[in-house]
C-alpha cells in the first residue's frame, strides 16, 4: 500500500502518547547519504535561489516521504549566521575579551540569518507533501553558540579571568536566540509540528561543562526560548548528545516535551524510558554504532524486537537512530532500519 504521512502521529508523540502508527524519526540525515539513496544529485541546490531552491527542498521532502517518515527534520542553524572564525569543531574563537564582546556585531545577526533562512522556510512550506509538517526550526543552542564564539577550553579561561564577561555572553546569547525564534514562530510555526535545539551537553561520562554552569548560565537561556515556543503552542524537543544525567531533571522542569539523542556505552535506551518516559517522550533508541558495524539482516532482527519493546514500555516514542544518519552510516544499515520500522507496523495492523 502507498504510504500516506500524517503529522499527527509524532504530534502524539510529542504530547506523550502513543500514536496509532509508530513514527520515524532523525534529527538529521547527510545529504549526500539520502542522493546515494534516492539515485540523484540534488544537493548543490541548497544554497541556491528560486526554482532551484525548491527543486532542492522538493527532493529533500521526497527522501522523508519515500522512507516513509510522518515529519521531515529540517533547521537552519544560527552559526551559519555568525561572522568571522568559528570554533565549534575546535580552537579559538574570536570573542576572549570584554572588548571583543563589545565589538562584535550582535544586531547584525538576525538580519544575516534571516537572509539565509527566509528562502529555505519558504521553500519548505511550498514542497511540504500533503499530510506532513516539520520538526525542527532554529538550529544550535545556547552551549554550541558560545562555543562556536569563543572555544570550548577557552570558555573555561573567560570564566576564570572575567566571571562578568562569561555570565554577559550567555545572556546575550540567549537575547539573540530569543530575537530570531521570535520572527520564527510568528512566519512559520504552523508549518511545524514540533520545534526544537541541539545542544550537546555532555559526552560518554559526563557533562562538558560543570551542572552549576549549566543551571545558573545555560537553563536560563533554555528557559526563555522554551516559554515562548510553549506559548506558541507549540512543543519543545531537544536534542542533546552525551550523558546529561545529572542536569536531566532540571531541563525536564523547564517544560521540554521530548528528549532525542542516546547512545548505549552511556546508557541503554531501556534506562532513558525507566527514568524519564513518564514525563517526557523519548525519540531515538537504536545506537549509530549497531547501524555502522552491523550486517543489515542482524540490524534489521535487532530494530524489529528493539523498536517493538520500546513501542510498548515508552508511551511517547519515535523509532531512529540515536544521534543522526551521517555519510559514514552504511545505506544499507540505514535501510534495514527502516524496513525494520515498516515491519512494526504491519506486524500492529494484522
Amino acid at each position: 500500500m502507498k504510504f500516506v504521512p500524517d503529522y499527527r502521529n509524532m504530534l502524539a508523540v510529542m504530547e506523550n502518547h502513543r500514536p496509532q502508527r509508530l513514527p520515524l524519526y532523525e534529527h538529521l540525515i547527510n545529504v549526500p547519504k539520502m542522493e546515494e539513496i534516492l539515485g540523484i544529485h540534488f544537493g548543490e541546490l541548497e544554497e541556491s535561489s528560486g526554482a532551484d531552491l525548491d527543486e532542492f527542498f522538493r527532493h529533500y521532502c521526497r527522501f522523508w516521504l519515500e522512507m516513509t517518515y510522518d515529519t521531515v527534520s529540517f533547521e537552519e542553524c544560527i552559526t551559519h549566521a555568525l561572522p568571522g572564525i568559528h570554533a565549534l569543531k575546535g580552537g579559538k574563537g574570536q570573542i576572549q575579551t570584554r572588548q571583543d564582546f563589545e565589538r562584535f556585531p550582535w544586531a547584525e545577526i538576525p538580519v544575516r540569518y534571516w537572509e539565509l533562512a527566509q528562502p529555505k522556510f519558504e521553500a519548505l512550506r511550498r514542497q511540504l507533501p500533503p499530510g506532513m509538517k516539520a520538526v525542527g526550526g532554529i538550529g544550535n543552542g545556547v552551549f554550541e553558540i558560545s562555543e562556536d564564539l569563543v572555544g570550548f577550553e577557552y570558555l573555561a579561561y573567560m570564566q576564570a579571568d572575567d566571571p562578568q564577561l562569561f555570565a554577559d555572553l550567555y545572556q546575550k546569547i540567549g537575547d539573540l536566540m530569543v530575537t530570531i525564534w521570535a520572527k520564527f514562530l510568528d512566519q512559520y510555526a504552523d508549518m511545524f509540528v514540533a520545534c526544537r535545539f541541539g545542544d550537546d551537553l555532555g559526552f560518554k561520562s559526563g557533562t562538558l561543562t560543570s551542572p552549576r554552569n549549566i543551571r545558573k548560565f545555560i537553563l536560563p537561556q533554555y528557559n526563555r526560548v522554551i516559554q515562548m515556543i510553549r506559548n506558541a503552542g507549540k512543543p519543545f524537543l531537544l536534542h542533546s548528545c552525551g550523558n546529561i544525567f545529572p542536569v536531566m531533571d532540571e531541563i525536564i522542569a523547564l517544560g521540554i516535551n521530548a528528549k532525542h539523542s542516546n547512545e548505549d556505552v552511556i546508557a541503554p535506551f531501556d534506562t532513558w524510558i525507566e527514568r524519564y518516559g513518564e514525563k517526557i517522550a523519548l525519540l531515538g533508541g537504536i545506537d549509530v554504532d549497531v547501524l555502522c558495524r552491523t550486517d543489515p539482516q542482524d540490524i534489521f532482527e535487532q530494530v524489529v524486537e528493539l523498536g517493538w519493546r520500546f513501542r510498548q514500555k515508552a508511551r511517547g516514542f519515535a523509532l531512529g537512530s540515536g544521534n543522526s544518519i551521517p555519510e559514514f552510516v552504511p545505506a544499507e544499515g540505514y535501510l534495514a532500519m527502516i524496513r525494520a520500522a515498516q515491519e512494526i507496523r504491519a506486524r500492529e495492523e494484522r
